[in-house]
């Protein structure tokens, strides 16, 4: 059995407080590994892409102020 079986399993077993408290630190956990990965990406330029294609657009007048 794998190790992500294994968790299915132990996941499938909690009860509902448990499962509630999984739920909380996975989300969390999950958006704090997200937030370390777009950071990372930014400082390592794989977004420029991003910044540019924004800059062409406000440059070409096809922005409006919000």
């Amino acid at each position: 059995m794998t190790q992500v079986e294994l968790l299915e399993q132990y996941i499938a077993e909690l009860d509902d407080d448990s499962f509630s408290k999984l739920r909380e630190w996975f989300i969390e956990f999950d958006q704090n590994r997200w937030d370390k990965k777009l950071e990372a990406d930014s400082n390592n330029g794989k977004l420029d892409f991003l910044i540019n294609a924004a800059l062409v657009e406000h440059n070409s007048g096809r922005t409006s102020d919000l």
